[in-house]
């Protein structure tokens, strides 16, 4: 597949998700929450909307987080983009070098990323943030259809257990041989399936990063291991371009 099919699929699939309404609950939930804003967001108009994914559809590093935040992703549009966890991420995606700033406001704010791009495991922003399972399972096929888009072999980065095991479910349906025993989530895990790599972190929600659990530089660790894996495929991947917001 040649890099502008490349990225006419992953545009086509980015407008599917916008579209999309299979969830009544988040639905709802994403457009209450915009209608009754904090004090600090009043006045603003929000997105209300599926959040797409966000970066370089060419690269090999895909992000794949849980779901956009009530006043974060799902204000500005933008995934990780106004909330602290999106702070914490680009900060060590920026020291990493695959963010060419360290903060995501919002749109238009000159963000970029070069050799990944950022998904979530649901694209509405739930209750709780706790999408259902059959919530998960209608997203799942953005998920499936960004990664069918990428070019191989690919570095998967799941932040928590929840975009660990969507990640495992969709290499599974590609027919990727699933290793035996079945891959647990940690912290630092690393896992080669088929010709792809799997590796988990914890997610960046201030439940983890304000009590320690998540470091800045645990969570560097592991974006400097996704960078080497790609830069060192078979294929000698490069960056085909630059996602901007």
């Amino acid at each position: 597949m040649r890099d502008r099919e490349r990225l006419r699929l992953f545009e086509k699939i980015q407008s599917d998700v916008v579209a999309c309404r299979r969830c009544p609950r988040l639905n709802r939930w994403r457009e209450e929450a915009a209608q009754h804003p904090p004090r600090r967001y009043a006045g603003e108009t929000y997105w209300a909307r599926p959040v797409p994914a966000f970066g370089d559809p060419l690269g090999r590093i895909v992000i794949v987080g849980l779901a956009p935040a009530a006043h974060g992703g799902n204000r500005t549009g933008r995934i990780f983009t106004g909330d602290e966890s999106g702070r914490f991420l680009f900060a060590a995606l920026h020291a990493v070098g695959l963010a060419n700033q360290p903060e995501s406001i919002a749109r238009g704010d000159g963000l970029e990323l070069s050799g990944a791009f950022i998904t979530a495991t649901a694209r509405c922003a739930p209750p709780g943030n706790r999408p259902l399972p059959s919530e998960l399972d209608n997203c799942r096929e953005y998920i499936a259809r960004e990664l069918a888009a990428m070019a191989r072999p690919r570095v998967l980065v799941a932040l928590g257990g929840i975009a660990f095991l969507s990640c495992l479910a969709i290499l599974a349906v590609e027919g990727a041989p699933i290793p035996r025993p079945r891959p647990r989530f940690a912290h630092g895990a690393r896992y080669a399936i088929g010709e792809d790599v799997l590796l988990a972190t914890y997610h960046p929600s201030q439940q983890n990063t304000f009590t320690g659990k998540l470091t800045q530089p645990m969570l560097r660790a592991v974006l400097r291991r996704a960078v080497r894996e790609a830069a060192t495929s078979p294929l000698h991947p490069r960056s085909g371009g630059r996602g901007q917001g």
